[in-house]
């Protein structure tokens, strides 16, 4: 078969066609632009590390001891305990014989002693620290037969002595200066072993609590209960004891007698206390006689560690605040940085 010259040009140009059509789709599927680098997926930053929170103070602290120092403790561990609910106390009196002879038992935490630690005491391993200062004061009633000219001429220290340590004076007419007046002085003192007891034989011229003469009676609510139903009766004991703290005033029947300090045979106004604030104001003033002033202290086994130190220093700074209200008397500077380096 002939096939004509157009024939061919036909076919070749439609070959020639294909071709172009081939190489400009290839050439199409090609990027006209290099791929733009993709940057790798961002890491997530790790979340901030919380810091635990501090644990919560928890556990319990026992104290026995000194009715001169179980008010305020009882105050201490109220406010302590709002700040840390998780922490529980058991608060028991007894006196401050009571507290050290716990104390050196390792029976509590803490023993509240209302006088100055004897070097014996220390030998067995006591540790204490000063946390407030208050004193002891004589109480009679105020049925007392010569309770105007007590409150008019006050006693004086010698008085005292020969009242409590020698029994020399023996009838209230003698305190006053009045013979004719026969009533016989009762005199009370603690069966148990206290500061308080101590420190009233210390001011009346004897050295130890034993040194008092006069009918024992246990405890120190016992005591003032006792004197003050006996209108011959007279006896000692820690301010709050005496005072009522929700009025200032002494408690309902008690007479509150007044120290004649400068020997003068008169009770001088900063001599007679009708307040508690009065008292308080009159011990930190250093206006009355030391003893019967004196610090309360708190001792433990050994250097406290823990929640008991911790609740020491707390007492020993911002526990310092309630004891004006309670009616004691705040540590001086002085003092209170003292304490508080010892427990360093």
């Amino acid at each position: 078969m002939k096939i004509s010259t157009r024939s061919i040009l036909i076919v070749l140009t439609v070959i020639a066609s294909l071709v172009l059509a081939a190489c400009g789709s290839a050439a199409s599927s090609a990027p006209t632009e290099a791929p733009v680098a993709q940057a790798p997926a961002a890491t997530e930053a790790p979340a901030a590390t919380v810091a635990p929170t501090e644990k919560p103070l928890s556990g319990t602290i026992s104290v026995s001891g000194a009715f001169a120092l179980y008010p305020m403790m009882t105050v201490w561990a109220d406010e302590f305990t709002k700040l840390h609910p998780e922490v529980q106390f058991d608060v028991q009196g007894g006196g401050a014989g009571k507290g050290m002879t716990d104390t050196i038992a390792g029976a509590v935490d803490i023993g509240m002693i209302s006088r100055s630690i004897k070097p014996e005491e220390e030998a067995q391993d006591v540790f204490w620290v000063s946390v407030t200062k208050d004193a002891v004061f004589p109480v009679l009633s105020d049925k007392n037969p010569v309770a105007a000219e007590i409150l008019a001429k006050g006693i004086s220290q010698e008085s005292f002595n020969k009242i409590f340590i020698t029994g020399e004076i023996k009838t209230w007419g003698e305190v006053v200066g009045k013979p004719e007046i026969t009533d016989e002085i009762h005199v009370y003192s603690r069966s148990d072993a206290c500061g308080a007891g101590e420190m009233w034989a210390k001011f009346s011229g004897g050295k130890v609590q034993d040194d008092i003469n006069g009918i024992g009676v246990n405890g120190e609510p016992a005591l003032v209960d006792t004197v003050l139903k006996d209108p011959l009766g007279i006896g000692y004991s820690n301010l709050n004891s005496v005072f009522d703290l929700t009025n200032g005033n002494p408690i309902p029947g008690a007479l509150v007698a007044p120290v004649d300090v400068n020997k003068n045979g008169l009770a001088d106004a900063d001599e007679i206390f009708k307040t508690t604030d009065e008292a308080v104001s009159a011990v930190a003033a250093g206006k009355y006689p030391s003893p019967p002033a004196r610090f309360e202290n708190l001792a433990t086994k050994g250097k406290p560690n823990g929640l008991t130190r911790t609740f020491i220093e707390w007492i020993l700074t911002d526990g310092q605040q309630f004891l004006s209200q309670a009616g004691y008397v705040p540590l001086t500077p002085e003092k209170q940085a003292e304490s508080l380096a010892k427990l360093k």
